[in-house]
């Protein structure tokens, strides 16, 4: 379920990015917009995404943590420590 909605939302952001490009080249092909200027708007855009899927990303991270502890899943580390006390 969780992989499903992430696949959405990646899908929903290629289909918005291509959209915008294709307004904003519309707009540069009727003069409306300075090619220099659509430019900076994509890549201005590009970097606000970059930074929402990284915000993104962590809060996601945050979040299977707080569900892995609360369900009293044994992580990586605790599997280690386990590993060197039966040593």
């Amino acid at each position: 379920m969780l992989k499903d909605l992430l696949y959405t939302g990646i899908g929903a952001a290629v289909v918005l990015k291509e959209k915008v490009e294709s307004e904003i080249k519309k707009l540069e092909e009727e003069g409306k917009l300075k090619t220099t200027d659509a430019k900076s708007f994509l890549d201005s855009i590009e970097e606000k995404g970059k930074a929402e899927e990284e915000k993104f990303k962590n809060q996601l991270k945050s979040t299977l943590k707080e569900v892995l502890d609360e369900l009293g899943v044994a992580t990586k580390v605790d599997l280690e420590k386990l590993k060197e006390d039966l040593k």
